[in-house]
């Protein structure tokens, strides 16, 4: 049985790929920070470790033996308040990850890191390939730039594959993330809602069409070396989206701007091109934005 390690298994990401994982027959070894009171779906296997503790991770990697690595294991908001904690996961974790899996690198088969098109910043308008220049508008994002670079120095050692999705959602994303919150506030007919910027926009994908990218980019002819941005190639306006939630829900919702959720150095557009993706792996139809939306309404 092909044997998968995941690190962030219990994770918004980690539990839709754990599961379609388990359905495809893998052995799902999955790592999280802190033991979970639920069993994770698919998971035939919990271990618990700090990804920065190298020991740790180099004792698991020897007991799991992996053939296949999802690692999706980060601080992944981008407005987490600990900046201490964003460097030491995303940089400092990563290349621990990394090197316990070096040392038995002859046995995998691939490796996917997960880096995210927050790296782009907002220098740039329009459609974004990967031959864009990083340009990191906040910490989370110099990070991330940070873990790539980490990762290229592994990549003479390891079948490395880097992807930058671009804004994904879902059931069960937690309501710090920005669509999530608009669908509970319209499930629970909020008749008002805070927000920050409303002009901007995103490229935004269903989960469960990421998780599918993720699990096929394992065995995708070469891919390894390279980097890949998950999107749907289309960008959605804030206010667009007020408009489809109002209309699928049929409560429209007063906004009001709060300064206090408009961010500095905001991103104010993300759109990317997945034209790369798919000149290496076939058969994956994206999810409309408005049927993710139905469907998390409908949760």
């Amino acid at each position: 049985m092909t044997r998968t390690l995941v690190t962030g298994a219990a994770g918004f990401t980690g539990q839709y790929v754990s599961r379609m994982l388990a359905e495809l027959g893998h052995e799902v070894h999955g790592l999280v920070h802190a033991l979970e009171q639920e069993p994770v779906a698919g998971v035939a296997q919990i271990h618990q470790a700090d990804l920065a503790d190298l020991q740790s991770m180099e004792r698991i990697v020897g007991e799991v033996r992996p053939d296949h690595v999802i690692h999706l294991a980060a601080v992944s908001f981008v407005a987490h308040g600990d900046v201490d904690e964003i460097y030491r996961t995303n940089v400092v974790g990563t290349r621990q990850v990394l090197e316990a899996l070096s040392k038995v690198a002859g046995s995998i088969t691939s490796v996917l890191v997960a880096s995210s098109a927050n790296i782009y910043g907002n220098s740039r308008e329009g459609v974004l390939d990967e031959s864009v220049p990083p340009a990191p508008a906040n910490d989370y994002g110099v990070s991330k730039v940070a873990m790539e670079y980490v990762a290229r120095l592994y990549m003479a050692r390891l079948p490395i594959v880097v992807v930058r999705p671009f804004n994904y959602t879902g059931r069960g994303q937690s309501e710090s993330f920005l669509l999530p919150k608009i669908v509970a506030h319209a499930r629970r007919k909020a008749p008002v809602i805070e927000l920050g910027n409303l002009d901007v926009a995103r490229d935004f994908s269903d989960v469960r069409t990421v998780a599918e990218t993720y699990v096929k980019l394992l065995t995708a002819k070469d891919a390894a070396g390279e980097t890949f941005n998950i999107c749907s190639g289309r960008a959605v306006c804030l206010r667009s989206v007020l408009d489809i939630v109002g209309r699928i829900s049929g409560h429209p919702m007063e906004v009001k701007v709060n300064p206090e959720f408009v961010r500095a150095n905001e991103v104010r557009s993300l759109c990317g091109s997945s034209a790369k993706l798919r000149g290496v792996i076939e058969g994956i139809d994206a999810i409309p934005l408005e049927e993710t939306l139905t469907w998390m309404l409908q949760d």
